[in-house]
């Protein structure tokens, strides 16, 4: 083949042996190249642990406080606690609740009661409930206070404990905890919320208290706390609505303690 200065250029002619060299190296390059990637992920992923000193304070009478938690910080909120007292001597009645903030997040729990859980404890479920209680607490012609939910703890509060969460992130869901200290005086509840974390990884468990993936990640710097600042909102018949839970729990509660008197 000639140029167009008149001089003729010989391609070269790869042997087949060649061409097979050629074809494998790229092949096992292609593969180094997933594989690298692969790493690069799985490298990312990790537990993501925020610590927070934010407080649930309790509410004024026929008020509900509300405190968002957002464990992802996208700016979009995926639970809240809600802390409502109302009621009028001799009948008064106090809840603390966590709600999801949108659809498909879940608390870990059962009949409607959040579970206050110690560190070490394994969370992934695939659905528990939705809106829970946390801690209620009624008078009755005030003669007489009853308390449901393990977070109020027959009026002595909770230490340490953990809420195990479940929520969405585009779609796919995800695993985390949020560790709260709850008190009851004077027929009103309290909370502090001290940290919380998920996991990155869709679908993948997390152990309450974990704060890291693995020791190298002790030089990382934590992300700043992303919780809105508590509200006060007037009391609504939906926000009074938020202690039919525990009213159906103290039923069968009551149900079963009487029932336990009988048989003695």
């Amino acid at each position: 083949m000639k140029s167009t200065s008149g001089l003729t250029h010989a391609l070269p002619q790869l042997s087949e042996s060649l061409l097979h060299q050629l074809n494998h190296y790229a092949l096992a390059a292609t593969a180094a190249g997933v594989a690298s990637l692969a790493l690069v992920q799985t490298a990312e992923a990790k537990i993501v642990y925020t610590p927070a000193n934010t407080k649930i304070p309790p509410p004024q009478r026929f008020h509900s406080t509300i405190v968002h938690l957002d464990p992802n910080h996208d700016e979009i909120g995926d639970f809240f606690f809600s802390n409502f007292f109302g009621g009028s001597a001799p009948n008064s009645y106090a809840f603390l609740d966590v709600k999801p903030s949108k659809l498909g997040n879940r608390s870990l729990g059962q009949r409607g009661l959040a579970s206050a859980l110690p560190a070490g404890v394994r969370v992934k479920f695939n659905d528990a409930t939705s809106s829970a209680v946390m801690g209620g607490w009624r008078t009755a012609r005030g003669h007489s206070s009853t308390f449901a939910g393990p977070w109020g703890n027959k009026g002595k509060g909770v230490m340490d404990r953990y809420l195990g969460l479940r929520f969405l992130i585009k779609g796919q869901v995800h695993y985390g905890w949020a560790r709260l200290n709850v008190s009851f005086k004077k027929g009103e509840f309290s909370g502090l919320l001290t940290g919380y974390a998920y996991e990155t990884i869709p679908n993948k468990a997390i152990i309450t208290g974990k704060t890291k993936t693995q020791e190298a990640d002790d030089g990382e710097q934590m992300s700043p706390a992303s919780l809105a600042a508590p509200t006060s909102k007037p009391a609504t018949l939906n926000l009074l609505a938020l202690g039919s839970p525990a009213l159906s729990i103290w039923r069968r509660e009551e149900a079963v303690g009487l029932r336990s008197e009988e048989s003695k």
